[in-house]
């Protein structure tokens, strides 16, 4: 479990913000959900039989003796909350949340034991269509991040019917090559045996490839479902592969699974991935409801974040220097009138002591576009000298038109918008 540094959060922030705003753009609405749940809610919609479950989870007891579970992934507390509140009945749902999720893994680069995700849960809508808008939406956030070679694998998992005719076959091929599976295999055969076609142990590449495959067993329903989210992705753009053995680690999948993957990140190369889950509203007691969703990973996605945008993110628009005394009050007094005037405007007002040349290194240490010099001579003429630091010439501005100045010059294009450090409009 990790502290993010203060070096570290405008890049945070650039994410959590630019994905807000897309979901915002597709009608999706935020609910906040707890961090802790009772351990039953997890058991029975995960899965008993699942790792999470079994090994993962931080469980622990409160005064009262109830079992109480910090949350290791969103969908389950979503649905509860969706039931509790009466937001399932006759209505269709676009929801997002945001935070932490808690799982005792080994650690490692992309995995962390306290990690981050923003997830997305549709209720109420049972056609091909919303799968291929959550889809879609995905490789929008994706493009306006600036986020490139990540690739999209689907698969589907049928009905729960057509998925326990799968998963007897299985059971029954994987115990005839019983002496080729690995321990953890072994263990998961009667347990979960879907996960060991997701076995990243290459010595189990013979014999999980001779597995029958799922689409032998899918029921019509669901093939034409794929079929036509198929067809709508294609005539969207989105680019994709099928791959037969994704199987996702959760009980609760149902038809679409997909995930989206990158070859940036070593073995953790998942950064978002969800599907359909029908059945689980009806398993927590309400009345059947179809439902998709996914989770995007914020640390994996934050390690394909260009830097560039990362430290843009970062830097303040402008910094002001000074000589103190009357120029100082001054100074201070002008930075508060540009915040009022420029509401998006990142402005850094040195506090201190150190010369105007020491100041001035600080200023492009800082990162900043512009630094803005107010001396006993400017003082006296009620001018601000405005140095670019990236390149170009000194100029100077009148204090009255200084903030319709720094507009221009740093590109803001509304006192209501931020200087854009992407395509996105944070």
């Amino acid at each position: 479990m990790h502290d993010t540094l203060p070096q570290e959060t405008p890049a945070w922030r650039l994410l959590e913000q630019g994905i807000a705003a897309v979901l915002a753009r597709y009608g999706y609405e935020e609910i906040r959900l707890p961090l802790v749940e009772k351990t039953e809610l997890f058991q029975r919609s995960i899965g008993e039989a699942t790792d999470i479950v079994s090994k993962e989870m931080y469980t622990f007891q409160d005064r009262n003796g109830d079992s109480l579970t910090l949350r290791p992934e969103g969908t389950a507390g979503c649905v509860r909350a969706a039931l509790e509140h009466g937001l399932l009945h006759n209505q269709v749902q676009r929801l997002w949340y945001m935070g932490p999720m808690f799982r005792h893994e080994r650690p490692q680069q992309g995995r962390t034991r306290q990690f981050h995700q923003i997830g997305v849960e549709v209720f109420g809508l049972e056609g091909p269509d919303i799968d291929a808008e959550v889809i879609i939406l995905c490789a929008r956030i994706w493009r306006e991040l600036g986020l490139d070679g990540l690739r999209l694998e689907l698969n589907t998992l049928g009905t729960p019917e057509s998925r326990q005719a799968y998963r007897s076959a299985l059971v029954d091929f994987f115990r005839g090559r019983v002496q080729e599976l690995d321990e953890d295999s072994r263990r998961r055969l009667d347990s979960n045996p879907l996960r060991i076609l997701d076995s990243k142990n290459p010595a189990m590449g013979a014999v999980i490839g001779d597995a029958p495959p799922m689409s032998e067993f899918l029921d019509d329903d669901s093939r034409e479902h794929f079929q036509r989210l198929q067809e709508l992705l294609d005539a969207a753009g989105v680019t994709f592969t099928i791959n037969p053995r994704l199987v996702r680690g959760l009980d609760y999948y149902s038809r679409t699974v997909f995930e989206w993957i990158t070859d940036r990140l070593g073995a953790q190369g998942t950064v978002c991935a969800g599907g359909r889950y029908d059945g689980l509203v009806e398993q927590f007691g309400g009345r059947a409801t179809p439902a998709i969703g996914f989770a995007l990973g914020l640390e994996r996605l934050r390690g394909l974040l260009p830097e560039s945008l990362a430290a843009a993110a970062r830097a303040p628009h402008a910094y002001f220097i000074h000589t103190g005394g009357e120029a100082l009050a001054a100074a201070m007094r002008l930075a508060e009138e540009l915040r009022d005037a420029l509401p998006s405007l990142r402005l850094l007002l040195h506090c201190g002591d150190g010369s105007l040349k020491s100041q001035l290194k600080k200023a492009d240490k800082s990162g900043a576009d512009l630094a803005l010099i107010l001396a006993e001579d400017e003082l006296q003429r009620q001018v601000v000298g405005v140095k670019p630091l990236r390149g170009g010439e000194q100029f100077e501005a009148a204090w009255p038109a200084l903030a319709v100045t720094l507009e221009k010059t740093l590109g803001l294009s509304s006192p209501d918008a931020a200087r854009p450090v992407s395509a996105l409009s944070l």
